[in-house]
């Protein structure tokens, strides 16, 4: 199975996907991780203020951290190579590296 991991910045939660003013990159990307999970992916999520030992368990984040600081942070591997730095990878970026195809759009209906 192919995996991501996100090594995120030091937010108060998980996902960062809460409080009164919420960062809709953030919203985005949370709905993406949860269609790479409808598709198979094993998707990881590190917080560093949650999961520091992630962090210094992984060498590749470790030496970009040590290189560019921590301006680096999110940083998403796929299967353990560095697929993007400093930015939340779009859903096509992401299914362009696993090979999955991105199909329209769901309609959410309210009542």
């Amino acid at each position: 199975m192919p995996k991501v991991q996100v090594f995120e910045p030091a937010m108060c939660c998980s996902t960062g996907v809460c409080g009164p003013s919420v960062d809709p990159e953030l919203v985005r990307f949370a709905a993406d991780c949860d269609w790479l999970t409808e598709n198979g992916v094993i998707v990881e999520r590190h917080n560093l203020s949650n999961d520091p030992l992630a962090f210094a368990s992984n060498p590749a984040v470790q030496d970009l951290l040590r290189t560019l600081g921590p301006m680096c942070l999110p940083i998403t591997l796929v299967d353990g190579k560095v697929l993007c730095t400093g930015l939340y990878p779009s859903r096509a970026q992401l299914a362009e590296k696993l090979g999955l195809r991105v199909g329209p759009a769901r309609s959410v209906r309210s009542c």
